[in-house]
């Protein structure tokens, strides 16, 4: 079922996958990189004679003081209102762009990286995240020298902290529940991963009338993600056990991905929510269209048990901007990644962790059954995933290739293979699949060799 080697980060020098991402205060996450990013983008999105405006969230991270105060400066200087929401979901600054009708939104978050990671993620004045084409006019912009453009006096932007939006965003995620239904009767572990939905997560699960074991929710800036959160789920499904609770639910940083746990403890990744929301989805006619949006890392189990549903699957390259964007030009309501960024664009712009776990308990609640029997759809097909740290340029080596091209030839119609090169790590991701685990653990490890010789 072929490869997948594109790269979308190589053709930019600063973007990756998921907006700039560093170790702070090292390039590129340093206060002079976000100054010109507040400049850059401020002035691309600078637009007519009213007051632009840009909305800024951040999640818990020391450094993203650092980052907020280097932004609203650059914004400032090229004469954009700035607005400042405090720890909020990046799904909350996708709607709150939105709402409160600003030009531009930004989200300072490293995701599920450790606290001394950061980034810096932009959002444009629909809400969704920037196309590869306006981000390398940001860019250009970049390193540029923007002297002459930077506003008059009078005309300097203004910056405010603004109050309620956490409850704003609770409110949203609470709209996205089935009215006639409730939470009454289900004991909920949600693991807050010490990130940016520490607050407002627990309190959306309380309002819809679940009882409420909060676990990941008294960060200390240097805590997130540490021990806890979607990438590191065993204090969820430890907890789970012991309190005998119904579901766990684990959120990463920014609150954009989700991983749950059943009521046995068991693990549930992006792939099996995907499945089991478009099984309910098609039962209720609440698809769009016959299919879903899914990128090259999903599981080969997961387009066979949609395809045996007479639902398509269309692939694209790896982050959910991808995916958004081909669910926004085709026409999907429904799409998402393994990881556990599920979009679903009758309610986001964006991936929102608490709004799909949302969907799946008013599916349990609906037909009332544990989520043991509503979150395992598939028998996923074997995977082995690979990382090698190298350059992304290795991928054009001439053994490598052939490697490639070799293991395409031995899986054929019988598996998939996927090699890029990663959008937030300076490493080489090698992915394989198909019904023969001795096959694919041996293709992975060959390319891997091959990858390691070349970068020698």
């Amino acid at each position: 079922m072929g490869t997948w080697n594109r790269n979308v980060a190589t053709a930019r020098k600063y973007f990756g996958t998921d907006g700039i991402r560093g170790q702070a205060n090292r390039s590129p996450m340093t206060a002079d990189m976000a100054l010109r990013v507040g400049m850059a983008s401020g002035l691309v999105f600078h637009n007519g004679d009213h007051r632009n405006r840009v909305v800024i969230g951040k999640d818990t991270r020391l450094s993203s003081y650092m980052i907020e105060n280097a932004l609203t400066a650059g914004f400032l200087s090229v004469g954009m209102d700035v607005l400042l929401t405090g720890p909020i979901p990046t799904p909350g600054i996708a709607m709150l762009t939105r709402s409160m009708r600003c030009d531009l939104g930004v989200m300072i978050s490293a995701s599920h990286n450790p606290f001394d990671d950061n980034g810096i993620k932009l959002f444009g004045p629909t809400g969704f995240k920037l196309s590869d084409a306006v981000e390398a006019g940001i860019e250009d912009l970049i390193d540029a020298d923007l002297s002459n453009r930077l506003a008059d006096p009078p005309d300097l932007g203004r910056a405010k902290r603004i109050d309620g939006v956490q409850d704003r965003y609770v409110e949203f995620a609470k709209r996205t529940f089935p009215r006639h239904l409730s939470l009454d009767g289900l004991k909920v572990v949600i693991d807050c991963a010490n990130g940016a939905a520490y607050r407002v997560a627990p309190q959306a699960l309380w309002e819809l009338g679940a009882e409420v074991i909060a676990i990941g929710v008294e960060p200390d800036g240097f805590n997130i993600n540490d021990g806890v959160g979607s990438t590191a789920p065993e204090a969820l499904a430890t907890r789970v056990r012991e309190s005998g609770a119904d579901v766990g639910i684990a959120l990463d940083g920014d609150a954009d991905r989700v991983v749950i746990v059943d009521e046995k403890g068991r693990l549930v990744d992006g792939d099996q929510l995907i499945a089991a929301i478009a099984e309910s989805w098609l039962v209720d006619r609440r698809l769009s269209k016959d299919g879903v949006v899914v990128t090259v890392m999903s599981n080969l189990g997961l387009e066979r048990f949609l395809n045996g549903l007479s639902l398509s699957v269309v692939r694209t390259a790896v982050g959910d901007r991808y995916v958004a964007e081909t669910m926004n030009e085709q026409g999907y309501n429904l799409g998402g990644e393994q990881s556990g960024h599920i979009i679903m664009s009758d309610f986001a712009t964006t991936g929102d962790g608490l709004v799909a776990a949302l969907q799946l308990l008013a599916i349990a609640k609906t037909v009332d059954r544990p989520l043991s029997e509503i979150c395992h759809r598939f028998e996923p097909v074997p995977q082995v995933l690979k990382s090698v740290r190298t350059a992304g340029q290795s991928l054009e080596n001439g053994r490598v290739q052939k490697a490639i091209d070799a293991a395409n030839r031995q899986l054929a119609t019988r598996g998939r293979l996927v090699v890029r090169a990663s959008g937030t790590e300076p490493v080489i991701r090698i992915m394989a699949e198909g019904d023969d685990p001795a096959v694919i653990a041996a293709i992975v490890d060959e390319l891997a060799a091959a990858l390691v010789e070349a970068a020698a």
